[in-house]
This record gives structure tokens, C-alpha cells and sequence, in this order.
């Protein structure tokens, strides 16, 4: 069947006015078309998710976006209070906007202020803040949401004062859920993957960076990034997936670590590259974990098979990981509770994003990470959940904003930025995580007057609509 592609907002036509989908697909991949990982029918527009990360609408024969019958999709949130975009570095950096308005015009910004007011179409989707905040959908950089099981018993165990690395070492902690993960199948991964990014979703969450790492053996990492990739083909939530096979050498390999490694290199960062399972790949870097070396030898593994680098480093001693992701070009070092000031100045001076997770630090009882040495160094920092069923079992950013401004003397407007525009631009989005004209219309409206309110309340959700695309997909 002749179709047409629409995409980035022009038509894009073959010879004769048309392309065939199979030749699209063909172009786009050098000739071994990709899989279509999800379609859905949108009036008369197909849309499709291809696997190679693409996504495209399909018009039908004849059809055409500027007919009647296939106008234009907008969408108008007017009487807003206060508007943080986080197009300016000037100034906080928020990119605050007061009394404005904002259209959305099929998934993407379009104007704001009176503009957005004079040029919404009269059939328009509209929705009135009642003069709250409206903020970009937020980033969680850091995320571990497919796993069986949960860790509930050995949260007692630390309340009677076993810390992490005593539960680790002795087979606890991250093993049980090796064992639930590695009985569990694919079906039932995606379904509690699933559970998690509707509660991230529930907080305002709309773009997550998300884990592998608890199977710790070839075909059990491959089958956690599937379920993954299940999930975040039917879900509003955009996933950024990592391999983290090397989150803890196994059980069966203490003895044996070398081929563990050799597993990692040789079996899976080719397989899940090949496949297109992940885009990122991590390594735990720790006392009891991966050393410097391994590590070093993994990365330059993922890196040959073009996968992007992220690191847990220092987060309960200094393994110097910190210049390690720096050397390396990693995209973010994240934890650094234990993080040396010649970590600090590396990653200052190579740009790397740190990423801090005070929801573990809270758990685990460590330190807060520096985030003010990082600050003043001149390190971006991004916030995450840490989403884990171990050191960090939350789904609330804005949870991670308060701790961050009480307990680690971030700003409000750091905080903000931290779950926004540098969690975005750790994972290298640079579409959303901010507003402008043509970024994704991935919108939060918070039950709030004044951004400073959110970290402010401890533990509340004021997120009372949340937008993806430029759709409800929560609230009304």
C-alpha cells in the first residue's frame, strides 16, 4: 500500500508523491528494516514506534494533514500562574513566565503568552490552570523499574542496624532479588515495570532512565530490558534503557569473577546493543562491587558497540570512579556521597553530569552527597529516585527535591533544574526537560501558586494533570 510519512512536522514524499512504508523503513535502517515496535490509530493517522527509536504517523492514501478531515491536534493551557520553561540560563535559569498561556499543537510547543491565546484553534483541547504552576514534565535520570520481589524483610533488618554492605556481602540484599528477577518471566517483569512507571507517572514523571541489573547473567539481563522495552511501548512514560550487568558479580561467580566480566564484554553489551535493547550501559563501582579496572574494561567494551556510558560511583567509599566517568566521557557518575575533591574537579572540568540520589543516601544512612562542593565547582547536578527495591524504594521526585534542599542546601531553583533541563540533558535530550517552541509538549500542572511550594510540602503530590505529547494522561 502507498502511504505517506509524516514526520518532524513535514511531509516527506517519494518520486511520485508517496513513499511505500517498507521503503521508508529500508531507508532509514541502510537497507535491514527495523521492527515496528508499536502502532497506534489516531483518526487517520497510524502511529508508528519504530525499534530504532524513531517514531513516525502514517497518513492513509489521499489523505492529507491539512484537509479537513485530519486537522491538526491542539492543545491550550491558558490562565496559568507561573510558568517554569528553563529557556534561559540567565538569571536562575528557570525561565519563569507569569500570567501566560501555552499551545501545544500536535505533541509539540507551539506559542505562549497572548499569542498562544489569539492563535488556538476554536475546537482546541483546553484546560484552565486557575492560575497554578505549570512546569515541563519531569526527568528521573536514575531508575531500576523491572524486578521481582520486594525487600521488605530486610528493610526490618536494617532498622535493627545491618547497613547495606553487611546484608550484600553475606548473600542478602541485592541477591534476593537476583533470585525472584531470574524465576520471573518476561510477562510478569513487564507487569511490575509497569506498576512503577505509574507511580512515577502519578508524580509528575514523564521521561525516566531505566536499569537492568538484576538477573546478573546474559540471557536474564536480555530478558529485563524486553520486559522493558514492553512496557515502554504501550506506556506515556519514555524510557531511556541501560544495561547494568554489572550491578554485582553473581553468586555462582565469586570465585570465577574474570569470566563474569568476560560475560559482560563478549555476551552481553553486544547482544543488547545489537538488539537495540539499551542505549546506555552502567557499572557499580565499588568496595565488594567492580573495581576501577574492570570497570575501565567494560566501558571501553560498551563504548566500541556505541552504547553511552553511565557510572555508580563513591557511594559508599572513594574508588576513584568519579575521574574514571570523567576519563572515559561517561554521560553522568551518579551517588558520590563518598566523592574526593579531585573526583569533583575532574568531573568539573570533563562536564560530567552528577547525578544524586538522596533517597538512598536516606535509606542507607550515608552522608549527604556534596552538592554543594559540586555546585560551586561547577558540576551539573540532576536528581533521581533511585527507584530500587533495596536503598531506595520511592517514585516521588519531588520527594528527592525536598531532601535536596534541606538536607544537601540545593535551591529551589537548583532542585527544579535538577529534575528538568540536566536530567534531560544526562540522558542527551535536548527536546524535553524544558519549553520551547517545538520540544515535546510534555506538561505538569501543580496544584500550586508558586514553584517554590513543591519541595516545600514533605512528601505531598501536588501534580494534579499531567500532559504527555500533548495529552491528558493524568488528572483531568
Amino acid at each position: 500500500m502507498d502511504l505517506e510519512i509524516v514526520h518532524g512536522g513535514g511531509a516527506v514524499a517519494g518520486p511520485d508523491g508517496t513513499w511505500r512504508l517498507k521503503d521508508l523503513l529500508a531507508v532509514r535502517a541502510g537497507g535491514a528494516p527495523p521492527r515496528i515496535r508499536a502502532a497506534q490509530l489516531d483518526g487517520p493517522w497510524l502511529r508508528l514506534a519504530l525499534d530504532d527509536g524513531s517514531r513516525h504517523a502514517v497518513l492513509a492514501p489521499g489523505a492529507r494533514a491539512d484537509e479537513p478531515h485530519s486537522p491538526a491536534r491542539a492543545l491550550l493551557v491558558h490562565d496559568i500562574g507561573q510558568l517554569l520553561t528553563f529557556d534561559s540560563d540567565e538569571g536562575d535559569g528557570l525561565g519563569l513566565q507569569r500570567d501566560t498561556a501555552l499551545l501545544c499543537v500536535d505533541g509539540r510547543v507551539a506559542l505562549f503568552g497572548e499569542q498562544a491565546l489569539a492563535r488556538a484553534p476554536t475546537d482546541a483541547e483546553r484546560i484552565d490552570a486557575r492560575g497554578a504552576l505549570v512546569t515541563p514534565g519531569l526527568i528521573d535520570p536514575h531508575t531500576h523499574p523491572i524486578f521481582a520481589g520486594d525487600r521488605a524483610v530486610e528493610f526490618g533488618m536494617k532498622a535493627q542496624g545491618k547497613t547495606y554492605l553487611e546484608i550484600h556481602k553475606a548473600g542478602g540484599g541485592l541477591y534476593s532479588t537476583v533470585r525472584a528477577t531470574r524465576a520471573a518471566s518476561t510477562d510478569e517483569l513487564a507487569r511490575a515495570g509497569r506498576r512503577n512507571l505509574d507511580r512515577l507517572l502519578r508524580w509528575g514523571v514523564t521521561t525516566i532512565e531505566g536499569k537492568s541489573g538484576y538477573a546478573l547473567e546474559t540471557e536474564g539481563e536480555l530478558r529485563m530490558l524486553e520486559a522493558l522495552r514492553l512496557v515502554a511501548d504501550t506506556h506515556p512514560v519514555d524510557v531511556e534503557p541501560t544495561l547494568l550487568g554489572a550491578h554485582a558479580v553473581p553468586p555462582e561467580h565469586k570465585e570465577s569473577r574474570d569470566a563474569y566480566i568476560d560475560e559482560i564484554v563478549e555476551q552481553m553489551i553486544p547482544r543488547a546493543a545489537r538488539g537495540q535493547l539499551a542505549r546506555w550501559c552502567d557499572a557499580y563501582c565499588e568496595d565488594g562491587a567492580f573495581t576501577r579496572d574492570e570497570v575501565q574494561r567494560i566501558f571501553e567494551a560498551a563504548r566500541a558497540h556505541g552504547l553511552g556510558l553511565r557510572l555508580h560511583a563513591e557511594q559508599f567509599t572513594d574508588q576513584r570512579g568519579a575521574q574514571l566517568a570523567a576519563e572515559l566521557g561517561a554521560a553522568s557518575a551518579d551517588h558520590l556521597e563518598a566523592v574526593s575533591d579531585d573526583g569533583i574537579a575532574a568531573m568539573a572540568a570533563a562536564g560530567t553530569v552528577a547525578i544524586l540520589l538522596p533517597g538512598a543516601a536516606l535509606t542507607c544512612r550515608c552522608p549527604w552527597p556534596p552538592a554543594r562542593a559540586l555546585a560551586e565547582a561547577g558540576v551539573p547536578i540532576a536528581l533521581g529516585t533511585d527507584l530500587n527495591p533495596g536503598s531506595s524504594m520511592t517514585a516521588s521526585l519531588p520527594l528527592m527535591m525536598s531532601l535536596a534542599c534541606t538536607q544537601m542546601r540545593m535551591s529551589c531553583e537548583e532542585a527544579w533544574r535538577a529534575v528538568t533541563i540536566v536530567a534531560a540533558r544526562s540522558l542527551g535530550l535536548d527536546d524535553v526537560g524544558v519549553l520551547r517552541p517545538g520540544a515535546r509538549a510534555d506538561l505538569v500542572i501543580f496544584d500550586a501558586q508558586d514553584y517554590r511550594v513543591v519541595p516545600y510540602f514533605f512528601g505531598d503530590n501536588h501534580a494534579r494533570v499531567v500532559i504527555k505529547d500533548g495529552r491528558v494522561v493524568v488528572g483531568a
